[in-house]
């Protein structure tokens, strides 16, 4: 029995037009994304037979590849929730987001500060990967990752709940080459009520997740 399922979409696939066209949503999501949700199913039963065998000459390549499919799996499903074809713009107080308004300034020093830092990681990230806006429970702050692959590069125990899809599958059919102009035009459809309560959320639980001092 299958772990993992592929989420649906919370709206149709051209609900996100013009910044991402339907064609591009209903590949992202039905074939690569249910990739990931295959392959991570695929590793899950690779690994039971291992143990069942106890035959272990493949466990590295199964580990990574679990950390990949899953990772995969989990950045897609936050990705595809922290855009609305009615988000864009600043994160307000008076749109009820004020919480995360204030965190991103305090942790950045501003909204221009964060927006090109998530901007500038998530453009240049190296092959394959993704820009990620996460809550840090050691300090309690927001950090920005760039995350090569999709489970590479990050600090353990953070919670993204912003993130950018910079693989070429996500935008090249529409803009080809120029992920730069790609990135920008996704500050148009950021669902910022998805991403505060992603925050609040992280905030709540963080004594749960993570022991540290």
């Amino acid at each position: 029995m299958a772990i993992y399922t592929l989420p649906e979409l919370p709206y149709d696939y051209s609900a996100l037009a013009p910044v991402i066209s339907p064609e591009i949503i209903e590949l992202h999501h039905d074939k690569h994304h249910a990739a990931y949700v295959k392959g991570a199913n695929d590793t899950l039963e690779q690994l039971a037979e291992a143990r069942d065998k106890d035959q272990w000459g493949a466990i590295n390549g199964l580990e990574k590849n679990l950390a990949f499919h899953l990772s995969g799996h989990i950045l897609h499903s936050i990705y595809w929730h922290n855009m609305t074809g009615d988000g864009g713009g600043e994160p307000l107080e008076k749109d009820g987001v004020g919480e995360l308004a204030d965190a991103i300034a305090e942790s950045f020093g501003s909204y221009a500060k964060f927006k090109a830092q998530l901007s500038k990681a998530s453009a240049t990230t190296q092959g394959s990967g993704w820009g990620v806006l996460a809550y840090e429970p050691v300090s309690g702050r927001l950090i920005v990752e760039q995350v090569y692959d999709h489970q590479g590069n990050v600090g353990q125990g953070s919670v993204p709940i912003l993130v950018f899809d910079a693989w070429e599958h996500a935008f090249y059919l529409q803009y080809k080459n120029q992920k730069v102009d790609f990135i920008e035009a996704m500050w148009n459809v950021v669902n910022w009520q998805d991403v505060a309560k992603r925050y609040a959320a992280a905030k709540e639980r963080a004594n749960n997740l993570l022991l540290a001092p």
